[in-house]
């Protein structure tokens, strides 16, 4: 029996298992959301915007392991979504997107809310499409799914024209799918793996990098019986945050722009990195010339394009994570470390992870508290200086899970991910730490919060500029604050160093707004109240809260290391 475009679409996210659509309305798409009303098993959520939208789909994905599903109209609702699935392409995160287009004979005429989206978005997904005849349109959608999550996963684009939609045609959604050209890599090269491991065996000062590809991979159990049986410590990107707990006793810390001091010394002195799922950006290298310089480098990743891009290895292994790490626990034997580990200690003792604690509230505290309150949680960031000070001082394990945008940095990211974070997972605990700058990107999404009955927990960190950048004119460009001050009005002087008397009020009051959109608002001014804001928060579950943490505007995040320069290069004080 015969059946329209928009009945198989339906059809089809049931098969693929969809529960849940994150979807904004629009002339090409409303047949598609007509027959989505006719059902029940697939909620559609509507948020404010589409870049919020798309955002949302990507907290889905990574909280769940699902593959997040977007639906938006044509025109500026497809290109509205380009800035998150930038995000999802950098940090590998399996999406759907589905856009509508005007028919088929209006493509190329410049018709009313008509762009190339397939086009725009090549460099940035996956896979990207256009529908041109019904009897493809099954074949495509199954080939999407596929295509997102399995290899690398990362962001498929379909694009439907409205004709499309309606045209009947076969009702058959095929079961299995094979793509001539994508072939995952399913398998690894023994005798590859077979010479990294000899070179972790025989190495003096061997190092684990972990990236985020072992969280995608699922393979934090594989990695952690590997670090157990031979006694090798282990550094982690920001994406590779929580890959190992963080009170293992062979865990160092992040390493990076931000890492921790002795984890950058680790790097740039161990004669073995061993490093799985990471792709060697310029945040975690630095001077390329001067990164792990003594370090017969070993690097396992999925994705063959990974590997050598930016770091030339000695021993490329193509391979999932679980199954590498998986496969060398069968010869994995233990080690003497002592000596380096002892040697790392002394790293760490000479220059602790630390702020000061007699000048008042500062984020180390706010992210201690979290950190004792909430034992069980998603946690969602926003990018800049509160995303770095999350990396550096939240304590991830088994039952916590850290979310954030790492490869795009977006701004805007933290608080729509943490709706859903929430949406798939109703029952725990999410938390967003955001800053003043990043919460107003999408700041409406409150309304989403409200109306879905996802109460996450907003902690806001106002230090009433846009911190990081702030950060870098106060080190490197004189303190000249330019376009950084958020309170700054067109009556201010030009040249300001800096808050003094005579600034204006702070705008938007966030109290106020938390109350406009029914939400729930805390300020936390000092030390003593942090603990009992974050309790009161948890027992408010009607709705989102905001608590907002007055923070200093002098915080910088350290050490630091300047761009272009080595990681062993830090500034420390």
């Amino acid at each position: 029996m015969d059946i329209t475009g928009r009945k198989l679409f339906v059809r089809a996210l049931l098969e693929e298992g969809v529960d849940t659509i994150f979807g904004y309305p629009g002339g090409m798409v409303t047949d598609i959301m007509d027959e989505l009303y006719k059902q029940e098993d697939i909620r559609l959520i509507l948020p404010r915007h589409e870049q919020a939208l798309i955002h949302e789909a990507e907290g889905y994905a990574k909280s769940t392991g699902k593959v997040g599903v977007c639906l938006v109209t044509s025109g500026p609702g497809a290109t509205n979504t380009i800035t998150g699935l930038a995000d999802a392409h950098y940090d590998n995160i399996p999406l759907v997107c589905f856009t509508g287009q005007v028919p088929l004979n209006l493509i190329g005429n410049d018709a009313f809310q008509e762009v190339d989206i397939v086009g725009m978005t090549r460099s940035i997904t996956k896979y990207g499409v256009t529908v041109r005849d019904r009897k493809d349109l099954g074949k495509i959608i199954k080939m999407a799914f596929y295509i997102a999550k399995t290899g690398k996963p990362g962001p498929v684009l379909v694009d439907i024209p409205k004709d499309i939609q309606i045209q009947s045609g076969d009702s058959k959604y095929p079961q299995t799918i094979s793509i001539r050209g994508y072939k995952p890599n399913e398998g690894v090269h023994i005798g590859q793996l077979k010479k990294a491991y000899k070179l972790l065996k025989s190495a003096e000062k061997p190092l684990i990098l972990a990236g985020g590809g072992i969280l995608l991979g699922r393979a934090q159990k594989e990695l952690k019986t590997l670090v157990e049986t031979m006694r090798i410590p282990v550094v982690t990107t920001v994406m590779g945050k929580g890959a190992l707990p963080a009170d293992h006793p062979f865990y160092i810390g992040n390493s990076g722009m931000h890492g921790k001091y002795a984890a950058n010394i680790a790097v740039s002195e161990c004669d073995v990195l061993f490093s799985i799922g990471t792709r060697f950006n310029d945040r975690i290298t630095g001077d390329l010339n001067e990164f792990a310089p003594h370090a017969k480098i070993v690097h396992i990743d999925i994705d063959t394009a990974s590997i050598s891009r930016n770091v030339v290895v000695d021993v490329p292994i193509v391979a999932d994570a679980k199954l590498a790490l998986s496969k060398l626990n069968e010869w994995a034997e233990a080690k003497d470390t002592r000596h380096w580990m002892a040697q790392i200690h002394q790293w760490n003792n000479e220059n602790p992870l630390e702020m000061r604690r007699d000048k008042g509230m500062t984020p180390q505290m706010i992210m201690e508290a979290i950190n004792e309150e909430f034992d069980s949680c998603v946690i969602t960031t926003d990018v800049g200086q509160h995303q770095m000070w999350a990396a550096q001082y939240l304590e991830m394990n088994e039952k916590k899970q850290f979310i954030t945008s790492g490869g795009l940095g977006t701004m805007g990211f933290g608080f729509p991910a943490a709706i859903g974070a929430k949406i798939g997972n109703p029952d725990k605990p999410v938390i967003c730490i955001t800053g003043d700058g990043g919460f107003q990107m999408n700041m409406q999404e409150m309304v989403t919060s409200v109306a879905e009955g996802a109460p996450v927990i907003i902690c806001l960190l106002n230090n009433q500029y846009l911190g990081m950048v702030r950060q870098m004119q106060q080190l490197f460009y004189g303190k000249r604050y330019e376009a950084t001050c958020l309170r700054k009005r067109a009556a201010c002087p030009a040249n300001c160093k800096g808050k003094n008397k005579d600034c204006p009020p702070y705008l938007p009051d966030f109290m106020q707004f938390a109350k406009a959109y029914g939400a729930h608002g805390i300020r936390v001014e000092n030390e003593k109240e942090i603990a009992a804001a974050l309790k009161e928060a948890r027992t408010y579950t009607d709705a989102p809260t905001i608590i907002e943490f007055i923070i200093s505007s002098d915080e910088i995040v350290l050490p630091m290391v300047q761009g272009g320069n080595p990681m062993s290069n830090m500034i420390l004080k």
